[in-house]
This record gives structure tokens, sequence and C-alpha cells, in this order.
């Protein structure tokens, strides 16, 4: 098939895919239907750090076809810097909202990665929300490095389920690694989901929909894991608002404070 132009904006360097939420959802579904080898990296300011101090993990963002702008700065700075409309494009939204659409139009799905309990409180849960979707596999993936036969048995796996879409689970920058070797070997759509497994099988909470508005989603699940979270957060946010601010200083697009107002609200006087 013709590939697509998909319009980006570059947020620290890296293109992010400037396409409002449904209409980023229809197309990975364009693509699943047809079982295109394509990659979906749903993008934080996580992501993006990792990227900007690791520059083959940095390759590996830019050459996918898709980077949803997960986290609201990365929302924010897009409508800053020219990308007026742009909402949220989050991975648990992605995840229900292609499960929805798939069960109309014949997709099979296949989960790859965490653990197998994780997996199983996902599928009830599925099958519950989901009745008539049709999952083509659910497959736990080891914390070490795969070898070559297991690698080469779980891709004619995913391959002969005949899923469209195949959602991966290992942690950033793992498994946006993982799918960038998986192009095309594997033919579907692969989209990188992280922390949304957990979240979906109700081992952790997501937070509310106003402090996801507000940007500080960041806080709530920090709260949940402060531990495993906090060399993290302390790392990558400070970072990223001085890179940020930066970018922004330098671009022709973003001049006085009114413009600021007129970007980021969407609207002019």
């Amino acid at each position: 098939m013709v590939g697509i132009f998909l319009p980006k904006q570059r947020v620290l360097d890296f293109p992010i895919t400037a396409l409002r939420f449904e209409d980023q959802i229809q197309t990975i579904l364009r693509w699943a239907i047809a079982r295109e080898s394509k990659t979906v990296c749903v993008a934080n300011v996580h992501m993006l750090m990792e990227a900007h101090w690791n520059p083959e993990f940095a390759t590996v963002l830019k050459d996918a076809d898709i980077i949803t702008p997960d986290g609201m700065p990365l929302v924010w700075m897009m409508r800053l810097l020219g990308a007026r409309y742009q909402d949220r494009v989050a991975g648990m939204d992605v995840l229900l909202a292609l499960c929805k659409l798939a069960q109309t139009q014949n997709v099979s799905v296949f989960f790859a990665g965490s653990q197998l309990d994780i997996l199983s409180l996902m599928q009830k849960r599925l099958e519950q929300e989901f009745p008539k979707l049709k999952i083509a596999g659910m497959e736990p993936l080891p914390f070490r490095p795969m070898t070559e036969t297991e690698d080469k048995a779980l891709i004619k796996m995913i391959n002969n389920s005949g899923a469209g879409l195949v959602f991966v689970s290992l942690g950033c920058p793992k498994q946006e690694n993982w799918i960038a070797q998986h192009k095309d070997k594997i033919q579907s759509v692969m989209i990188g989901l992280g922390g949304v497994f957990p979240v979906y099988a109700g081992i952790h909470k997501r937070a509310p929909r106003m402090i996801r508005d507000l940007g500080f989603e960041w806080l709530y699940r920090w709260l949940q894991e402060p531990r495993r979270l906090w060399n993290r957060y302390t790392q990558t946010i400070p970072a990223f608002i001085l890179l940020a601010l930066k970018q922004l200083l330098m671009s022709s697009s973003f001049s006085t404070p009114f413009r600021i107002r007129e970007r980021y609200l969407g609207w002019r006087d």
C-alpha cells in the first residue's frame, strides 16, 4: 500500500504525529485491516528524554510510523508550536478505542509481554467490555533477551494468528526497541503500551479525568509507585522543562504572550 503522509510537529526534535485522536485511531485501524507491518510509539516526557539521551533509541523513535502525544506536556508543546487543535492520544484511550472498533471490523488483537496473571485479568475484562472482540493470543515475554529460536517461534505465532493489532508491554524503551526490531517481520500494527496493561487489569488505578487534563497524571502515578518512579521523574521532568523552554524561545512560531494564548487555547479575540 502506498504510504500516506502524516503531519508531524517536532518536540525536542522528535516528530510527534500531529493528528487528532480519532484521526490517529482511524489511521492505525486502516493499517490493521490491511495487516501492514507498522510501528506506533505512545510518547510521554520519559520516552522523549530517553531518546534525547540515547542516540540509538532516538533513531528508533524517529523511525516510528506514528508517535502519539500521550503526556499533556507534549500536547501543550505541540499547541504552542503550531498544532493548535492537538488533543491527547493516550495509551489507555488508544487500547479502548481500537478494541471497540476492532470487534466491528473483524480485526483480531494479540497481547505480547507483561505477566500471565495480568494478561488473565485483562482477558476477563476484555470479554466483558468487548464481547465480540477476537483475541488472537496473549503471550508473556521473558525479562531476559529471547533466543533466536524463541523469537522466530513468537513471530510465527503472531503472524499465524491473523492479528492485525499487537499490543506490546515491556516498558520503555525495551518495548519500542522490540517493536522496531520486528518491523517487516510481524505483519501487524505493533503498539507499545507499557503501563497500560496493569492499569486495565485493575492492579493500578488510572488518574481521574480532571487530573489527567491538568497534566498531573504523573503525580498520581508517582503516589502509587513512589520507589519505582522517583528517579525517573526527578531526572526527566526538570530536564524536559529546560529543553522545552529552550525550544519555545528559539521557535519562530512562538513569539509573544498573545501567541501563547492563541496557540494553547486554539482561539483568537
